[in-house]
């Protein structure tokens, strides 16, 4: 039976396109599993999770290695053509079954409903809308869904948040594939709606310099066990 990945590849033209950018980041993120502690974030970003995951901004591919075996099956959503290339690879050598799709966060390919956990690993910082893709988060889980996140934003003090702004409004997303380093994904989960779990701030890298994207948060979320599942919102 064709995957969903196989149906859907080429059917139309790719919503997001940086081949460039797409290229630098499958090198850095490799190096970055070893040379920054990646692995072992996501590690924990992953670990008791079970049933149906949506991941949604699966890139090249690099969580399926660390999902527990309790999952059941993964819908990976990746829109950059050359990343889910990637990821269709790194689904192939997976321990538990993973589907690629393509498809943007602020329109998930899935039903309403349909999934028991959500994970957010490095995307809130380049989605075109981030209010609009948590709706849609919000919309694909069950009442009472995990959101699992791992992500980079705001940080720091008065000097680096106006670093971060005037990144923001110039140079860094056109360079770095949309990416925003001033967003607040804590905030955004909260607007949208999510109860928030327990969540850790943390450095990237750890031990290195202060960097505009260096400033990360780890965490957990919940869609309300009340939330009408049609409707989302």
């Amino acid at each position: 039976m064709q995957s969903r990945s196989a149906r859907l590849a080429g059917t139309a033209r790719d919503p997001v396109h940086h081949p460039v950018f797409a290229r630098y980041y499958a090198r850095a993120s490799v190096a970055a599993e070893t040379r920054l502690g990646m692995a072992a974030v996501r590690g924990r970003l992953l670990t008791g999770l079970s049933g149906r995951v949506v991941e949604v901004g699966a890139g090249n591919g690099l969580n399926f290695a660390h999902y527990p075996g309790a999952v059941s099956e993964i819908v990976a959503i990746e829109p950059e053509r050359a990343l889910r290339a990637l990821a269709l690879e790194a689904a192939l050598r997976a321990d538990v079954p993973v589907d690629v799709a393509p498809g943007t966060a602020e329109a998930l390919p899935v039903k309403s409903g349909a999934f028991d956990a959500a994970v957010l690993c490095l995307v809130l910082c380049s989605v075109r809308d981030v209010a609009r893709a948590l709706a849609e988060v919000r919309r694909v889980l069950r009442p009472g869904g995990e959101v699992r996140f791992f992500e980079h934003g705001r940080g720091g003090g008065r000097v680096m948040h106006f670093t971060q702004r005037t990144l923001d409004r110039t140079v860094w997303p056109p360079l770095a594939g949309g990416c925003h380093v001033a967003r607040d994904a804590v905030g955004a989960l909260r607007e949208a709606g999510f109860v928030l779990g327990p969540y850790r701030r943390l450095m990237m890298p750890e031990n290195g310099p202060a960097l505009p994207q260096s400033y990360c948060v780890l965490g957990t979320a919940w869609r309300p066990a009340g939330d009408d599942p049609a409707g989302g919102g």
